[in-house]
């Protein structure tokens, strides 16, 4: 038997053919359903906040959403190791939908905090459960093209989430955002349940679960993830909360290393990190989520105070590279054939690092075409990077690994997310005191400018603080290639199939 199998039963070519297509329908709806969610919410906070008040904390609907996904991909991970794919998927799938109809019912900010919170504890399981039954699904030399298609996903929804969520709220009703994922989540159940059938496999009677390493993998994540969330922001980095926050971090982090030397089916095993490969890969994209914050959270700022574009124009410039990364990615397969997965992701992270070096030299105020074509150019040299590494770790490994080797990369990726939001707030917030003498920070001032008539001192200092951001953000992905070029063997150990 090989280390891969396909996910469906072979009960007749035909029949096993359209099984999988069925199984890859429900697995862009499951995507879909993740894709919007981070972006259909953020055009209807203001008809959130009119009608369940709040606004002081209504930051925790994207950051307690975004916890609760990062923090349990790496049980959802272990779980569809040990399991199967299929009851984990399923599970995660319900919550989420149970999450969605309870925040279309929510009475006031803190229960719709709370529901988004049920509503990630779902998400977890969908994008990681996802991404690893795409490989089990193809062969190595066709899994470019299922990836392609859920690369492709995340592109519409980062396009269509905005305008659907701001076409519901002021048509319809704030409500019908959540209300849309339940025919969208029933139907991807409807076909996973009918259609997915994974092979036999050996495995214990009662298969040994590590519930005190999830348990503690949740806490210790959940603690450092809030404290870097919600420091600089909700309370000072040295205030007693964050001081708190870290401390119990580190406290349940020695906690966690202690549990899972013990356990026999650890949540989180040593061989993720003693791999050269997967350690290498898992380093590489925690600087993919750190530079991407650059662009996604900055970008727009500096589109509408500094080039002086409307809220519709500073969104299309950001949206360009989510035209070019999906095929850029779907065309990678080309170029890792015949340089290798390493050399592959090396080549587009250092052309990305080029770019991103490069936005502080554009003119200024300059025209809203040079961030465009510079955004293309980093969609592209982006999907060159991150599809060859997650394609190659999930060709490291067998079945039995599979999950929980695609999960610590994700995992990764959205920690370095998470941190890149909190450390280049801190540096754009910097930059702009010191240039503005320390007048209020980059939240406070864009939110009181008008871009037309802003202060040409003011347009200035904002530029600056953008393109701090951006240097930061080639630092970011120069440290990926470092790593790629010093850790990452040659030749990934591709398992035969």
């Amino acid at each position: 038997m090989g280390h891969t199998e396909p996910a469906i039963r072979q009960a007749g070519r035909g029949t096993a053919a359209d099984r999988r297509g069925a199984v890859v329908a429900a697995l862009m709806l499951a995507m879909a359903l993740a894709a919007l969610d981070s972006t259909i919410v953020s055009t209807a906070v203001p008809q959130i906040v009119g009608d369940l008040g709040g606004f002081s904390v209504f930051s925790w609907l994207f950051s307690g959403y975004l916890l609760a996904v990062t923090v349990t991909l790496p049980v959802y991970g272990k779980l569809s190791d040990t399991l199967g794919r299929k009851p984990v998927l399923v599970a995660g799938a319900a919550l989420f939908l149970v999450g969605s109809l309870l925040c279309a019912a929510a009475w006031n900010m803190t229960a719709l905090i709370a529901f988004r919170i049920v509503q990630g504890l779902g998400g977890g399981a969908l994008q990681g459960t996802v991404q690893t039954l795409a490989a089990d699904l193809y062969p190595l030399e066709e899994r470019p093209k299922i990836q392609a298609r859920l690369s492709t996903v995340w592109a519409v929804s980062a396009i269509a989430g905005p305008a659907l969520g701001g076409l519901l709220a002021a048509y319809a009703d704030w409500r019908w955002i959540f209300l849309v994922n339940l025919p969208i989540g029933s139907a991807a159940l409807w076909l996973i349940v009918r259609h997915l059938r994974e092979p036999h496999r050996e495995r214990a009677a009662r298969p040994r679960i590590d519930w005190a390493g999830a348990l503690a993998v949740f806490a210790c994540a959940g603690a450092l993830l809030t404290a870097v969330v919600q420091g600089g922001v909700a309370w000072p980095w040295l205030s007693a909360p964050s001081l708190a926050l870290f401390g119990a971090g580190v406290a349940l982090l020695a906690l966690v290393v202690v549990v899972e030397r013990r356990a026999a089916e650890p949540i989180i095993p040593g061989w993720v990190w003693r791999r050269r490969t997967i350690a290498a890969v898992n380093l590489a994209l925690g600087a993919l989520g750190l530079l991407m914050v650059a662009p996604s959270v900055f970008l727009p700022t500096y589109a509408q105070a500094v080039l002086g574009l409307a809220p519709v124009a500073a969104g299309f410039v950001l949206s360009v590279w989510t035209l070019t990364w999906p095929l850029s990615a779907a065309l990678s397969q080309h170029v890792y054939r015949r340089i290798g997965f390493r050399n592959t992701a090396m080549l587009g992270i250092g052309t990305a690092a080029l770019l991103l070096f490069a936005f502080p030299f554009l003119p200024y105020p300059g025209a809203a075409w040079q961030p465009t074509v510079l955004m293309l150019a980093l969609g592209a040299a982006l999907g060159l990077f991150q599809l060859p590494l997650i394609v190659g770790v999930q060709s490291t490994v067998g079945w039995s690994e599979r999950g929980t080797a695609t999960a610590s990369v994700l995992f990764c990726r959205q920690t370095g997310q998470t941190l890149g939001a909190s450390l280049f707030g801190a540096v754009a917030n910097g930059v702009l005191a010191a240039r503005l003498g320390g007048a209020g920070d980059l939240d406070s001032v864009t939110r009181g400018l008008d871009a037309g008539t802003a202060p040409e001192t003011t347009r200035r200092a904002i530029a600056a603080a953008v393109h701090a951001v951006y240097v930061g953000a080639g630092c970011a992905a120069a440290l990926a290639f470092a790593v790629l070029l010093v850790l990452a063997p040659r030749r990934f150990p591709v398992l035969k199939e």
